[in-house]
């Protein structure tokens, strides 16, 4: 089928994948640990140790989130990893084989089977190829979850190329977090050294792999004192025990120091993610940023806070009866007056309703009709006039005759004043 294919080959690329992003991530560890301690790293220019922070906490980030593709979430109810859609396909394709025997053993070369007999048959057979494709589409899902995160892994390759990691790491041992846990693996803390606080060990407690670690199962020792530097931390030296929270160390003596004052340290750790607000999510910091979860709700097995709900006042009506009533109000107790009301009952059987209808009454009905007052309306329009100006009159005299005789010029237009 298409899932036996398609499983093995969704889960190599994930494991190809969570082993790049661990090796980066080991490979940073190990360049800031160089930084930290003072040493001149390998190559021409030094690298930016706040480039190589923002880088280890996005392939941490990265890290984490692989592994709950592949793993799945540590939640009673359901897990959502690789493997368990592998068991679970294993699981519906041996059911499905198993129930096309039986129905098979059922019908033989039978030309007519009852239906009672083959119906729950098909009923099964339809429900175990539902879940084969329910399968197929979180199988999908998966894909494109880890699809979608390979641009993060890239972003952070460009920045910091290998050839550039090489040179360097040149001289730089690079251990891998098995590797650090393996040498602190013989530390133990010592518990009369540590005052009033409660230690746990792997010997001392029955479900001890089952804690809720702090800080993601990170070193908060090494968060609030060595600049914000993720390191792996080792249960088997101690796991600190304080107001009912849990913390890991990857050293004796960062566990030590880290008991001396832990509300010191935690505050220092709460203060880096304030400045760093990647951590909130990396490190499941959602306790002392309850604004900064994304989620609306807590399911149960969760570990994450709601977020905050704003007060806002309320009102609720309830009704004065909230059962049904079984009274009846028209229930009487005297014998006569249920025989008067028989009585009444009887007579109103013997009457007749008789209608007469009259010319007046005829077809009559009342009408409505809805008029609008008159209203004032004016409108303005233009009208024409005139004026009467006088007509120019003007009369020469002597323009003929002899040479010389003066000309006379005598105007006779009215003036307007008297043109009325």
């Amino acid at each position: 089928m298409i899932l036996n294919e398609a499983l093995p080959a969704t889960s190599g690329d994930m494991d190809a994948s969570l082993r790049r992003t661990q090796g980066l991530a080991w490979r940073y560890t190990a360049l800031l640990e160089t930084l930290a301690g003072g040493e001149e790293p390998a190559g021409e220019s030094d690298p930016s140790p706040v480039l190589l922070r923002q880088a280890l906490y996005n392939v941490r980030q990265h890290e984490a989130l692989l592994k709950v593709l592949l793993v799945g979430l540590a939640t009673e109810e359901r897990k959502a990893d690789v493997g368990l859609c592998a068991r679970q396909v294993e699981t519906l394709q041996s059911d499905l084989a198993s129930r096309l025997l039986i129905l098979k053993e059922a019908v033989q070369s039978k030309t007519a089977v009852a239906t009672a007999l083959v119906f729950p048959h098909f009923t099964a057979l339809a429900r175990l190829w539902s879940g084969l494709q329910d399968e197929m589409v979180l199988l999908n899902v998966q894909e494109a979850v880890a699809l979608g995160l390979q641009p993060f892994l890239l972003a952070q390759a460009q920045r910091f190329p290998p050839t550039q990691l090489d040179l360097l790491l040149q001289g730089s041992e690079v251990r891998s977090d098995e590797q650090r846990m393996a040498e602190t693996a013989e530390e133990r803390v010592d518990v009369k050294v540590g005052g009033q606080q409660q230690w746990l060990f792997p010997e001392t407690m029955g479900n001890f792999s089952k804690l809720p670690l702090q800080y993601r199962g990170m070193c908060g020792f090494s968060l609030a004192s060595r600049d914000g530097l993720l390191l792996p931390g080792n249960p088997s030296i101690g796991v600190l025990m304080h107001r009912d929270k849990y913390y890991v160390f990857s050293s004796r003596a960062a566990a030590e120091a880290f008991s001396s004052s832990p509300e010191e340290f935690v505050s220092r750790v709460a203060e880096r993610a304030r400045r760093c607000p990647e951590l909130i999510q990396l490190l499941e910091l959602h306790r002392q940023f309850s604004g900064a979860t994304p989620y609306s709700e807590m399911a149960p097995g969760e570990t994450l806070l709601v977020k905050a709900v704003s007060k806002s006042d309320g009102s609720t009506q309830t009704d004065t009866h909230l059962l049904e009533t079984n009274l009846v109000t028209t229930h009487q107790w005297n014998e006569w007056e249920l025989r008067r009301q028989a009585l009444k009952l009887a007579n109103l059987r013997t009457r007749v309703t008789h209608s007469t209808q009259t010319n007046l009454s005829h077809l009559r009905r009342d009408n409505v009709s809805q008029t609008f007052p008159p209203r004032d309306a004016a409108c303005q329009t233009t009208r024409g006039s005139e004026t009467n100006v006088p007509q120019p009159l003007v009369y020469l005299a002597g323009l003929r005759g002899r040479q010389g005789d003066p000309v006379v010029k005598t105007n006779l237009t009215t003036p307007v004043d008297d043109s009325a």
